[in-house]
């Protein structure tokens, strides 16, 4: 057995039933003969409701039930949908069914159950549904027509962090000022699994499936919609195609379909089709940021200022309030030793889809500020962009750390990440390398980004280890599997913990009534929060055997290390399995099963360089990423191979915002971009091949010294995907260009340069 604590990689356990067509999702799982749900959207983004007329539909072939919001407030539902709300933000209803006014395009307004998808479809077309316009507001500005009366100016949050007036006197007297517009534009996420769920009602209690990243804050929020005591509600998830923070929140198909199946007595099921999720989906990103930061004589930070104006979509939703406030806060000054700072974000209603977390949630939104203005600073003042970020590093001999937002960095030493990334970028190969582009005649760019980030979500996190009758190990983790490759994590980690066969051991997630408490996935938090539950675990059993087995073998006290029990005076060595036998035959059951938890004791912060290198085509404006280079430090990696594959993914989502993904509406709040026809996806021959390299500094608010690494890929490719294209497109006089750099985007501001006429 691979010692896996010490950082060895594992073949994922979990590939050979997704490789041979046995993974179970959403779609797979639904019980035989369940009816289908099919929902009625508005096909426009902002109108006063008139009247819903159902009659038709209701009596179409194979309709089993048909419904709007009245029709669900009058069986008794609580239609509203909860999303965070900062103190002193606006509070406004989400009904899971329009109801008054519809406030984006695809908003659902009624949902049709019935025996086929096609006879719920064609029903859906017979239902009348009136309605008057009224005018869209999409602007990332106060003003416009109010989408809520509680938010009369379409504000839905104004909120700042530290020190104002001594952030703008610092930067009055600063020798350098650098000043930036920078555009993070909407991104869809785009799983490769789009949502769905299934429910069913029997013996007085819901069971909804659904393929979510955590399965409790489902059961609370439709125990509350439905007005059903906890223990009446029943969530799963199986195997899920991709979660990506979208799939970490309630949506209102769960919670109508639940409401379908307890209304009809049979099974519903719902899967959204391709161009229904991009329409109704959370968006993510989509933030102006206004930034400035000043420098000494000596180039050293000064001041730092920035100005959000964020998208909130129609309506709060889970996190949305918070994503490019709070938790942007989270990492606002970056890696450097700022201390004079202030961030203010302000929060726009408009009328399209929500926004929410999408891999990084906030994180690589301040990364991408900070990173994008560093560079232009190291520009304007003729200095190394790696000269720049050296010199405002926090230093090693400063951690712990707490910066001006508040965080407390534990450990960390950015200087040394940074020369190992520089070694590995070849600067010296550089000049070569943009010479050889430019005999082809393309255009050659280098970009630079550090970045760091922190975990976030529950710090609190359970696992539980059951020695079953058909003789396999069952552990139950708190955290729910998106694709990661959890299984092959949490096994591998716990065989390595107490000596039972990986073969042997079966993880179990995603079963509100087999794992009583769980934080879910999310914020890069599972495998650092689910193997500090699993170490507290396994010290339990451990205690609790070690009596049992020193009176079998005859002996006052037993040790256990290697994953055997030893003792002086016996030459047994056995082992827990052997134990949990031994325990079974002597009607021992309590020793068959236990529970911890644990709580870390703080944040963990990944980070690291990137450096991206791009070619440009000038005559056609196509970009082609053709270098790629990461160092980054996740502290003690627990398998490589798999924080490698995170990287990996990580990297292609940030590089695919910045050179393609763009969402675009019409002035009327239509979406323009609904299909893959019309929304970018980076391909795998848009990516080249590029390694990894670990330099951990063990964390210390963990038994592992870990640091997360699901969102880092993502936090880090933006800034340094971006500053490479503006390297290239520098030369000939482009200047701060915004995402996406898609070619008709490049060649526009390329002739716009030269001065000819764009198209």
């Amino acid at each position: 057995m691979n010692a896996f604590g010490k950082s060895q990689s594992v073949m994922r356990v979990e590939d050979v039933r997704f490789l041979t067509g046995h993974g179970r999702y959403i779609d797979d799982t639904a019980p035989e003969g369940a009816l289908f749900a099919w929902f009625l959207r508005s096909p426009v983004a902002h109108a006063e409701i008139k009247a819903i007329d159902l009659s038709e539909a209701k009596a179409a072939e194979g309709v089993v039930f048909v419904a709007s919001a009245a029709e669900l407030r009058a069986g008794g539902m609580d239609l509203q949908l909860e999303g965070a709300v900062h103190p002193g933000g606006a509070r406004t209803e989400r009904p899971v069914l329009a109801e008054g006014k519809v406030r984006y395009a695809g908003e659902a307004v009624a949902v049709v159950v019935a025996e086929t998808l096609e006879q719920a479809k064609d029903a859906g077309e017979l239902i009348e549904f009136d309605y008057e316009d009224l005018p869209v507001h999409l602007a990332l500005e106060a003003g416009g027509e109010a989408l809520h009366d509680t938010a009369p100016d379409n504000v839905a949050y104004d909120w700042d962090m530290g020190d104002k007036e001594a952030a703008e006197a610092a930067m009055q007297g600063a020798a350098h000022r650098i000043g930036l517009t920078i555009v993070d534009n909407r991104v869809m996420v785009n799983p490769l699994e789009p949502r769905g769920c299934w429910a069913e009602w029997g013996d007085g209690r819901i069971h909804l499936s659904v393929n979510g990243q955590g399965v409790w804050g489902q059961k609370a929020s439709l125990a509350r919609q439905l007005g059903l005591e906890a223990d009446q509600v029943r969530v799963t998830t199986p195997d899920v195609g991709g979660g990506f923070g979208l799939k970490g929140f309630e949506f209102p198909e769960y919670s109508v379909c639940a409401f379908a199946a307890r209304a009809t007595g049979k099974p519903v099921r719902w899967f959204a089709e391709r161009g229904e999720g991009m329409l109704t989906d959370n968006g993510a990103r989509d933030v102006i940021s206004e930034v400035e930061l000043g420098f000494d004589e000596d180039h050293r930070i000064v001041s730092y200022i920035c100005h959000n104006q964020a998208n909130n979509g129609a309506y709060n939703s889970g996190f949305g309030q918070m994503i490019q406030s709070f938790l942007f806060g989270r990492v606002f000054p970056g890696t450097y030793d700022i201390t004079t700072a202030y961030l203010s974000a302000r929060g726009i209603f408009t009328n399209t889809a929500q926004t929410d977390a999408y891999r990084g949630a906030g994180r690589p939104e301040a990364i991408f500020v900070l990173e994008r203005i560093m560079d232009e600073a190291a520009r304007q003042m003729g200095i190394s962009p790696w000269e720049l970020r050296r010199i405002n590093f926090i230093k090693p001999s400063q951690f712990p750390y707490t910066t001006v937002s508040g965080e407390l960095y534990d450990v960390g030493d950015f200087t040394a990440v940074l020369d190992d990334l520089e070694a590995d970028a070849d600067l010296a190969g550089w000049e070569q390398r943009k010479a050889e582009s430019a005999g082809r005649g393309k255009l050659r760019g280098m970009g630079l980004a550090y970045y760091i980030e922190s975990i976030l979500g529950d710090p609190e996190e359970h696992a539980t280890v059951e020695f079953a009758d058909d003789g396999m190990v069952n552990l139950y983790v708190g955290t729910q599997s998106n694709g990661q490759g959890h299984e092959t994590v949490y096994t591998a980690f716990l065989a390595e913990r107490t000596g039972i066969p990986m073969e042997k051991i079966r993880v179990v997630q995603g079963d509100s009534d087999r794992i009583a408490k769980g934080g879910g996935t999310g914020g890069s938090r599972s495998v650092t929060n689910q193997t500090n539950a699993t170490i507290a675990t396994v010290k339990q059993m451990v205690e609790a055997f070690a009596p049992f087995v020193a009176d079998e073998l005859g002996v006052e006290d037993v040790v256990f290390e290697d994953g055997v029990f030893t003792a002086e005076g016996t030459n047994q060595r056995p082992s827990l399995t052997d134990a949990a036998e031994m325990a079974r035959a002597k009607g021992r059951d309590e020793l068959l099963r236990h529970e911890g938890k644990a709580t870390l004791d703080g944040r963990s912060y990944p980070n690291g360089g990137h450096v991206a290198e791009v070619e440009i085509d000038p005559e056609t404006g196509k970009v082609e990423l053709v270098r790629y280079v990461v160092v980054d430090d996740f502290g003690n990696l627990v398998n490589p191979q798999l924080a490698q594959g995170q990287v990996h993914g990580g990297v292609a989502q940030g590089a695919g915002q910045v050179l393609m993904e763009n969402v675009t509406f019409d002035g009327d709040g239509q979406l323009l971009s609904g299909s893959l026809m019309d929304y970018a996806m980076p391909r795998a021959d848009d990516m080249p091949f590029y390694g990894f390299r670990a330099h951990p500094v063990p964390s210390i608010q963990n038994p592992l010294g870990m640091k997360g690494c699901g969102e880092a890929g993502t936090v880090g490719s933006m800034g340094a995907v971006t500053n490479a294209v503006i390297d290239a497109l520098w030369e000939k006089g482009v200047r701060n260009a915004q995402v996406p750099f898609t070619p008709h985007r490049v060649w526009s501001l390329l002739k716009e340069a030269e001065g000819g006429v764009t198209r």
